[in-house]
């Protein structure tokens, strides 16, 4: 999936073969949580979503919106009436957030419940057994900050991915988890992420903004052909999907590798 808060922007994705567009309306909280760093920020507005939605035939419309909040209610009934197709909560504490949010959508959309929060992930299994949750997606940015870590991936290479996707996979709830760059690039290359991704059964990842070519954005923004970059993912995760046993181990040695240089890096600014 791939962040979009425009028609042209989801027109775009949508000929380029990507499933979801994202449209974000979180800003409860967000400002605050992520100060200082180089996360997005959403400004859009509830209003914009029918545009999209009448661009949007092929893809799926997934619409994240606040946490629960006074006004959730509200929120999710205008964004199921504009009709989106999946409605995502995040900033999750426990297993109450999502009864009150599935009972909000009452089937008349998918739910997706992020995990982003240390509560959340030690509350997993009641969350996971709340009737009417249908995936389940790990945010690394916030969980990582939730749990006082360097690095967003240190959560991948120390297993903590793994440990949510096992609790996933036992309940049978689809999961996907974090972003990648185009393949090559990354602080941590996107080709190991999407071993972890191909190995651990995950069916999401966001797109970043490395996507997008925005000059000023990323050290490696140039204009691009998005329908190419997105055929690059698919085709590094066919070929990842032939991978044997070994292969997957040796990803993940190189995926600690590459996350300690990352860490070590930034303790050293």
């Amino acid at each position: 999936m791939i962040l979009a808060d425009d028609p042209q922007s989801a027109i775009a994705a949508q000929n380029a073969g990507i499933d979801r567009i994202f449209y974000d309306l979180e800003y409860i909280g967000k400002a605050a949580r992520q100060a200082g760093r180089n996360a997005v920020l959403s400004h859009n507005d509830i209003d914009l979503i029918p545009e999209l939605r009448k661009v949007i035939t092929t893809s799926q419309l997934l619409v994240r919106t606040n946490p629960i909040h006074a006004y959730s209610k509200a929120e999710v009934e205008k964004a199921i009436g504009y009709g989106s197709d999946i409605l995502m909560l995040p900033m999750v504490m426990d297993q109450h957030d999502v009864e009150q949010y599935v009972g909000l959508v009452g089937g008349k959309a998918k739910v997706c419940i992020m995990v982003e929060t240390a509560a959340a992930m030690a509350r997993l299994d009641k969350i996971l057994a709340v009737p009417g949750v249908d995936e389940i997606f790990v945010g690394l940015n916030d969980l990582h900050i939730s749990m006082g870590l360097t690095f967003m991936f240190e959560l991948l290479s120390g297993g903590l991915v793994e440990y949510i996707a096992d609790k996933c996979s036992r309940a049978g709830v689809p999961f996907g988890f974090g972003g990648i760059a185009r393949i090559g690039e990354g602080d941590l290359p996107s080709d190991y992420i999407l071993g972890e991704h191909v190995r651990l059964g995950s069916t999401s990842v966001i797109l970043s903004r490395t996507f997008k070519g925005i000059a000023g954005v990323d050290a490696n923004a140039r204009p691009i052909d998005l329908k190419e970059e997105v055929e690059k993912v698919r085709r590094r995760l066919t070929e990842i999907d032939r991978w044997s046993e070994i292969d997957y181990i040796q990803n993940q040695r190189r995926i600690d590798v590459a996350v300690d240089n990352v860490v070590n890096k930034i303790a050293s600014r």
